[in-house]
């Protein structure tokens, strides 16, 4: 697939500085550019390698301005990641648009409907009474039980598993591994000393434009639904317990655990290994550093944390900066308790 730079640029809504004919096949790091490359400059740090790529064409922001001559051609953008991110995602969907048809061996269960433009690979499984929306992807080896609906546009990688009863909106992305709606860690203590499960009846809700990444498990919820709202973003790994609701556009990092029944609210940034402890209420907007423990409800908005248990995080970076001197202030201690000592002694103290 080749591209001008002068159709790159209209689609980015950029302004070409240099020649816009040249052609683009490829995207490719700036400083791994080579002929027929583009490439996106948003990080100053990189800037050295504006004046040695052999990329064709890099995106730049609008008002960036060269130290040094440069060979390349220039797209001028208002921002230059959030452009190349658009030129991936374009470039994604027209590779996603050769996978079409439905491989075999392959099964669909009775009462399913099907929408247009599907691509159902080999060895892939859709149960009874599903409902697939249009342009859906479902890749090989992926698992999808009875009564699932998916939207529009959803792309199922290869080996994704989705338990009975779920909800998957649309523009949806599940990648390899993950697991939607097995059951709850959910075990009534018995006398004994076993333990008897608690049967689990509910279902996961994905709303449209949900992002689950590899080998991530988000469980089903023991009566209504574990919902996870849109444009949430989870990495790999990552536990989501049952009953639990992530708000719109939360973005949550790899190996994060969030216990059963608590309520993440909208646009909150989780980094990776964060704990959430279960039954409680993180607010609009917080963000917490990596390996934070959650202890607690966060009830003020854009409340940023860190440490564990979590507390704020301005206080967390001065708490670290005297832990840094404890040796040296136990050396200083050491010291004045001798002198106190010798004072003593020598009857000064007296």
């Amino acid at each position: 697939m080749k591209f001008t730079v002068k159709q790159i640029a209209h689609l980015l809504n950029g302004e070409v500085k240099g020649d816009e004919s040249l052609t683009i096949s490829q995207l490719a790091k700036i400083e791994e550019g080579t002929t027929g490359d583009i490439s996106f400059l948003a990080n100053e740090k990189y800037e050295p390698f504006l004046y040695t790529t052999n990329a064709t064409a890099v995106i730049v922001g609008q008002n960036f301005e060269p130290r040094k001559a440069y060979t390349t051609t220039l797209i001028l953008v208002e921002n230059p990641y959030t452009a190349f991110t658009q030129l991936l995602e374009e470039y994604q969907k027209m590779l996603d648009a050769s996978k079409m048809g439905i491989e075999q061996p392959s099964f669909v269960g009775e009462g399913t409907s099907v929408g247009e433009s599907i691509y159902q690979g080999a060895f892939s499984y859709i149960g009874k009474n599903c409902k697939i929306g249009k342009n859906v992807k479902i890749y090989p080896q992926a698992y999808i039980s009875d009564n699932v609906s998916i939207g529009d546009n959803t792309i199922i990688y290869a080996g994704v598993k989705i338990y009975a009863n779920c909800v998957i909106g649309n523009n949806c992305v599940i990648h390899s591994g993950a697991v939607i709606g097995s059951d709850g860690f959910g075990f009534a203590p018995q006398a004994d000393g076993t333990y008897k499960t608690i049967p689990q009846l509910g279902n996961v809700i994905l709303e449209d434009n949900v992002s689950i990444g590899s080998n991530s498990t988000i469980d089903c919820a023991t009566m209504g639904s574990t919902i996870i709202r849109k444009g949430a973003k989870i990495d790999n790994l990552v536990q989501i317990a049952h009953n639990v609701e992530i708000g719109e556009n939360t973005v949550i990092a790899a190996q994060t655990g969030v216990a059963g029944s608590t309520k993440i609210g909208k646009n909150c940034v989780l980094g990776g290994q964060v704990g959430v402890n279960g039954h409680i209420t993180i607010a609009d907007g917080t963000k917490a550093g990596g390996k934070a423990g959650l202890t607690k409800s966060v009830k003020k908005a854009g409340t940023s944390l860190n440490g564990n248990p979590a507390f704020d995080a301005t206080e967390y970076l001065r708490s670290m900066a005297v832990l840094r001197k404890l040796p040296a202030l136990e050396k200083q201690i050491k010291a004045l308790e001798e002198q106190l000592l010798e004072l003593n002694q020598q009857g000064v103290l007296a």
